[in-house]
């Protein structure tokens, strides 16, 4: 079976509330915490949070280039589970193909990413699923899985400080 026809799945166990975990999603203070790769860091963040409503984030990159992405809430399940469109953008807002920002074209010019939060003991079990994926090459693929484990990794640390 070919892998890039598949979701991006990625389970990961924070050792922290479901509630905790929620906010790091919902408030984009504390989502600029943790949101990007390793060596990247989150300037903009900005939600409005309700089912129909726009989310517009900047990730900068260590050598100060901006990648922004976009996208509209279509499932919104306190403190349980997000879905949202997920398309790269200006820094307006304005869907663009990846190739804006150098990336491949294979990139569809929207996605889907859904967050299930599951209580496990005072634990919170992660469950995402970007999808929408499937053109996607295999370098980019592992790319997006990497960002997305870095990102994972930083939301652990700040989730140990709080």
């Amino acid at each position: 079976m070919d892998k890039s026809k598949n979701d991006l799945i990625i389970i990961r166990v924070f050792d922290a509330p479901r509630e905790r975990v929620w906010k790091t999603w919902t408030d984009p203070e504390m989502f600029r915490k943790w949101w990007g790769p390793q060596g990247f860091t989150s300037p903009v963040a900005k939600f409005d949070l309700k089912v129909g409503g726009k989310y517009l984030n900047c990730m900068r990159s260590p050598e100060d280039k901006d990648y922004w992405s976009t996208g509209i809430y279509r499932e919104i399940m306190e403190p349980e589970r997000l879905v949202m469109t997920d398309s790269f953008a200006d820094k307006e807002g304005n869907v663009v193909p990846a190739t804006h920002y150098g990336l491949s074209a294979d990139f569809p010019m929207e996605m889907q990413i859904s967050v299930r939060l599951e209580e496990q003991a005072g634990k919170t079990k992660l469950t995402l699923k970007h999808s929408g994926t499937a053109g996607i090459n295999e370098k980019d693929r592992s790319d997006m899985e990497q960002g997305w484990s870095q990102s994972f990794d930083k939301l652990a640390q700040l989730l140990t400080k709080e």
